[in-house]
């Protein structure tokens, strides 16, 4: 048997091995981030599947449609993926919508959806894999947002959501911290149609520094494929010369 290095009296560490990207369960993979995931799972030489309420534009991707703000819907949409595909080895909720405009003149069952997709979605899919996750020593990956960090007017739902997600995710990592790895996404603007619909006060300027969304997903395989024990727990992805942060 061959003994590892000594190196100044002390035994040099074995080589850790990355963990494998497996299959990852996508929320939102038919546009934006989510698409940009599929790619780069893909790539990795992994297996996406995509819940969305729209179907992903690549062929032959294994997807179930759900509209997410459906808490018991998204749950079994989770098990009718799992039937097509085998339980997963990671998932990424990339799926988020938003509402722009003061308080007050935005309808309340608008503004809750918001909450419903982005929040409530987040937590029903992660509580659907967690069982399978948890068997495999997989890894959660939620997106929260760099208005995860700080407020802006005329956006209380969508940054109501996204601090959400981000203390749901911190609470999460506690709570099956050596079970399951936990890695909390921050991206910053993003060149998807996320934009798209907005009057123009909404709207990123015309010089607006936005990353390309196969960045982020560069970033998040890179969450994925730790080691085990090794967690990227948070990790913040935007543009050199946005402005939302810091």
């Amino acid at each position: 048997m061959t003994s590892a290095p000594i190196l100044d009296g002390r035994a040099e560490p074995a080589a850790l091995t990355p963990r494998r990207v497996g299959t990852v369960f996508i929320t939102g993979g038919a546009s934006g981030l989510g698409a940009a995931l599929v790619d780069a799972v893909t790539a990795a030489g992994g297996t996406p599947a995509v819940l969305d309420i729209a179907a992903p534009s690549q062929p032959d991707v294994a997807h179930t449609t759900v509209d997410l703000s459906d808490s018991a819907a998204t749950a079994r949409a989770v098990e009718e993926l799992v039937a097509q595909v085998g339980p997963p080895d990671a998932v990424v909720t990339a799926a988020g919508t938003d509402v722009c405009g003061p308080l007050l003149d935005i309808d309340p069952a608008t503004w809750e959806r918001v909450v419903r997709v982005n929040l409530f979605g987040t937590v029903a899919v992660v509580r659907a894999v967690l069982p399978h996750l948890e068997e495999r020593r997989g890894t959660v990956v939620t997106v929260a947002s760099t208005l995860a960090l700080r407020g802006a007017g005329d956006a209380t739902a969508y940054c109501a959501s996204k601090w959400g997600v981000r203390g749901f995710t911190q609470a999460l990592a506690a709570e099956y911290a050596g079970r399951v790895g936990v890695t909390c996404l921050i991206p910053g603007g993003m060149r998807t149609p996320f934009f798209d619909g907005r009057t123009e006060q909404y709207k990123p300027g015309p010089d607006a520094d936005l990353n390309d969304p196969a960045a982020t997903a560069g970033a998040v395989i890179a969450a994925l494929t730790q080691p085990v024990g090794s967690e990227i727990r948070e990790m913040l992805v935007m543009a050199s010369g946005e402005a939302s942060w810091p």
